[in-house]
């Protein structure tokens, strides 16, 4: 699940925070990176709760109308169609999903009221309500809802982008990668696997738990040779005056081009300048694409820049 889009954006974080908090353990940084990815993953169950929880209280609401003192014939006889929703059954029955909740005590018990925001936004919108007068709704059409909802709703409330930021201050910035995620698994469920649908694991496969751990520690380890690189190529300017995140992402651009030898020139490049335009100033993204490309030039001439050309499905491996 954890990519290495967002593997490298952490990386430049973790550093951030290390070099401006003065740490000297490798070792330290290397284990918040792994805790920080860890939290992530957790944020991945954590959101994934919300169509457990939000058609939980659904069907409280129906409840409370059934129980009125004076109910009407459409509270006796609801609508029932969103609380039995398949998907969601299913969901909240499976056995990964459960066990790691458990495990990992995430719940939503005290943020009841973006549950109830996000129910009365998700009832508001016309894709809603052509779902619960659609006259056939089958499982497709029921997981397609959810989909529609986190897309449409989860992902644009700024409602719930605060309240995971207050959580858990490892969830700053995760929710619409989370999001992609939970959207993919969702279109992954299939009924015939009932309570044992695979939900997506926390790495890939442990090349890219080995991609982080080896781009990281080159860096701590030789960040020295990287500023001077990029210092002789920003003559005109002092290091001082640079974004420190310009030359920390630098620095790591620099560590996986000389030590990946498998990813592309052009796939590291892209990929920290999307970080800069991101994580920087509003110039920063043209001003490292600049330096690299000056570096990278220098590289090739004195053929240090080594790649090799993989015949396998190595794009998928650099994303």
């Amino acid at each position: 699940m954890i990519n290495r889009v967002l593997l490298r954006t952490k990386i430049v974080q973790i550093l951030y925070s290390y070099y401006k908090s003065g740490s000297k353990s490798i070792p330290v940084a290397e284990k918040e990176l792994f805790h920080s990815i860890e939290k992530t993953y957790d944020l991945y169950f954590h959101l994934l709760q919300l169509p457990v929880e939000i058609t939980k209280y659904a069907a409280n609401q129906l409840e409370i109308k059934r129980n009125r003192l004076r109910p009407s014939a459409e509270d006796l006889k609801p609508n029932t169609r969103f609380v039995d929703n398949a998907f969601v059954g299913q969901l909240s029955k499976n056995n990964q999903f459960t066990d790691y909740l458990a495990e990992h005590k995430l719940s939503w018990v005290n943020n009841s009221e973006i549950i109830k925001l996000l129910f009365e936004q998700i009832t508001s919108s016309t894709y809603y309500s052509d779902y619960m007068s659609a006259s056939v709704v089958d499982y497709a059409s029921d997981k397609d809802i959810w989909r529609k909802i986190f897309n449409k709703i989860i992902l644009q409330s700024e409602e719930l982008d605060d309240s995971i930021q207050d959580q858990n201050i490892y969830w700053t910035d995760d929710i619409e990668m989370v999001v992609s995620f939970i959207i993919k698994t969702i279109k992954r469920f299939d009924i015939i696997n009932a309570d044992e649908q695979p939900l997506l694991p926390m790495f890939k496969d442990e090349e890219d738990a080995e991609f982080a751990r080896k781009l990281i520690q080159n860096v701590l380890t030789k960040g020295e040779s990287f500023r001077e690189m990029i210092d002789k190529n920003t003559k005109n300017w002092e290091l001082d005056r640079i974004a420190f995140m310009d030359i920390v992402i630098m620095e790591v651009a620099l560590a996986e081009l000389l030590n990946f030898p498998t990813i592309p020139v052009n796939v590291t490049l892209n990929e920290y300048i999307e970080i800069a335009k991101m994580y920087s100033t509003e110039k920063s993204g043209t001003f490292v694409n600049g330096v690299l490309d000056n570096i990278v030039g220098e590289l090739k001439k004195e053929n240090k820049l080594i790649k090799v050309v993989m015949f396998t499905d190595s794009k998928s491996k650099n994303k």
